[in-house]
């Protein structure tokens, strides 16, 4: 290591390597070879002496190197600029067109229209919004305060047109189930409106269809509600027997809200005459009596109970009784009217049960399955067929 005879206006450590001498400035190397860049040595001490014009040599380095540390700066500001400057305009452009449609904003334009009586646009605005093309996320979130507006701005909600529920209605096709989900919820949120609910009955088949094909909690739970928020039509009944089974399953799920939703589409659809032996054939479970245990939450107790009055008093029909049923053995007629049946012991261990709406109900079915005295000498309906023995 060598020290400089001279103050220069950086400070500098020479080292020797070779044939040239190293400048080194704070990590900064500056390379000058001994030829040329040293033109005088000293010869007391033996450490090298700049003349006037080594001096200079460095000087026009180091201004160099000054501006190449200017260049390299002014280039790296730029870009940072440069790349500011997109992520602002790439946010400005893909804002998302619901950052206005919380619920606190959306309230706020509810009460604006009720002061000055004029639509807010926002649900205009959204709907315009979802006919261009999105990702899967932002459809979502579309259709997410699309749900929101229909119901805090339903005179809004009146003014929009058919196409616009088969807008709503394609998004059912969509690749992402969040997608198909808030499709379903925003589809039940304008079925409150008397004059779309004929619209939204066309696509209960396509509802029907992703209810039995895909195995999500979420999506049984928003199609089931949709359905159950309108009658169904004479048209869908061909597909309600195929999707019968899926419904059975969804039933005897684990899932309580799915299940809460499955029964009262089964409770409705057991009045359909046409409907009642396909669903009292429907195979299920052998355990499928656990849904009456006092341990089942009080809702989907009741909503169980309702299930099994409708279907015994649909068997005891004339429409049931002037044709004689064949049943699976596992099905769902055996299940809880059969010889073998446990469903008297599950009835009167209801009848006791903590919550009142559930004990009516549960003495409902039990009226229910005594067959009428009128009715009781004939072969259709026989003493045998009831569950209960005549000491109870």
């Amino acid at each position: 290591m060598l020290e400089m005879q001279r103050q220069l206006p950086y400070e500098l450590l020479a080292t020797t390597k070779g044939n040239t001498w190293m400048l080194e400035d704070n990590g900064f190397a500056l390379r000058l070879w001994k030829t040329c860049s040293w033109p005088c040595w000293s010869s007391g001490s033996g450490r090298p002496s700049l003349g006037a014009s080594g001096m200079s040599c460095i000087r026009q380095r180091l201004r160099q190197m000054d501006i190449r540390k200017g260049v390299v700066s002014l280039a790296t500001g730029a870009g940072a600029i440069y790349l500011l400057y997109k992520a602002i305009k790439a946010g400005i452009k893909c804002q998302p067109p619901f950052c206005s449609a919380s619920p606190i904003c959306i309230a706020r334009l509810a009460i604006e229209r009720e002061r000055h009586g004029r639509d807010s646009g926002e649900l205009r605005r959204l709907l315009n919004s979802l006919e261009c093309k999105q990702d899967a996320y932002t459809k979502s979130m579309i259709l997410h305060s699309i749900t929101r507006c229909v119901y805090l701005l339903e005179s809004e909600a009146s003014g929009c047109t058919n196409d616009d529920i088969t807008l709503v209605g394609s998004m059912l096709d969509d690749k992402d189930n969040s997608v198909k989900i808030q499709a379903l919820n925003t589809l039940k949120a304008f079925s409150g409106i008397r004059k779309f609910r004929l619209k939204i009955q066309e696509h209960s088949i396509k509802v029907l269809e992703l209810i039995s094909t895909i195995w999500d909690s979420e999506l049984h739970i928003a199609g089931l509600r949709l359905l159950n928020n309108f009658p169904l039509p004479d048209f869908v009944h061909p597909q309600l027997r195929r999707v019968m089974p899926a419904l059975m399953e969804i039933l005897q799920s684990d899932y309580i809200l799915a299940q809460v939703q499955a029964i009262r589409l089964l409770s409705s659809l057991a009045q359909k005459n046409d409907l009642l032996y396909d669903i009292l054939n429907c195979q299920v479970h052998c355990n499928f009596l656990n849904l009456f245990q006092s341990t089942q939450p009080g809702s989907l107790l009741f909503e169980v109970l309702v299930f099994a009055e409708r279907l015994s008093e649909g068997r005891s029909s004339p429409h049931c009784r002037a044709v004689k049923w064949h049943y699976n053995k596992q099905s769902l007629h055996e299940a809880l009217f059969g010889g073998d049946s446990r469903l008297a012991d599950r009835l009167l261990a209801l009848v006791i049960h903590p919550e009142e709406d559930v004990q009516i109900q549960a003495c409902k079915v039990i009226v229910s399955l005594q067959c009428p005295q009128d009715v009781g000498i004939r072969p259709s309906c026989p003493p045998s067929h009831s569950c209960f023995n005549n000491g109870e």
